[in-house]
């Protein structure tokens, strides 16, 4: 029987900080399966999914603890959820002026419409021609079957004038 752990890292960055992941991962004879990880203002920050023997799991979180001098290590037991009614997938793209309060707005039109954020990827850069800074997201979404795309798009885009959204369905 195996269990699966959803590690949350954080830590100043530096060389070697995945291979101590991956070290204890292996050491206790477990699988890295996905993971996303990224370098944020001289911090190493990273989710990781973990598959491991249940008789090896309580041996690899005290592994991972142990990295404590370099690494910030929380985990959790992963938790399989059943699907709950039908639902839809679909790629989110938005563009626009940056301005506070903007990742809020748009999780807040999305929670409304019972809308699930599974993957969130944001970024701020100079708009080209000008000094302003564009944010740019591009998420995945879990959406309700009965919800339709076009009103989703629709409560996106009166956030703002000068958001572009688009909705691809998977």
């Amino acid at each position: 029987m195996t269990s699966n752990l959803v590690l949350t890292v954080i830590g100043d960055d530096k060389p070697g900080l995945v291979e101590a992941l991956s070290v204890a991962i292996a050491n206790n004879s477990g699988n890295w399966l996905e993971s996303s990880m990224a370098q944020l203002a001289g911090k190493f920050a990273g989710i990781l999914r973990v598959s491991v023997p249940e008789s090896r799991a309580d041996s690899l979180i005290s592994d991972l603890n142990g990295l404590s001098d370099h690494l910030k290590v929380v985990v959790e037991k992963a938790v399989e959820n059943g699907e709950e009614g039908r639902s839809q997938t679909a790629e989110l793209s938005l563009v626009g002026n940056d301005r506070p309060g903007i990742i809020r707005e748009i999780s807040k039109t999305l929670s409304l419409m019972s809308v699930n954020v599974e993957q969130l990827t944001t970024e701020c850069e100079p708009a080209p021609m000008s000094s302003d800074l564009l944010f740019k997201a591009k998420a995945s979404l879990n959406i309700p079957a009965d919800t339709q795309i076009e009103e989703l798009q629709s409560r996106l885009e009166q956030l703002a004038d000068d958001l572009i959204v688009e909705i691809d369905l998977s």
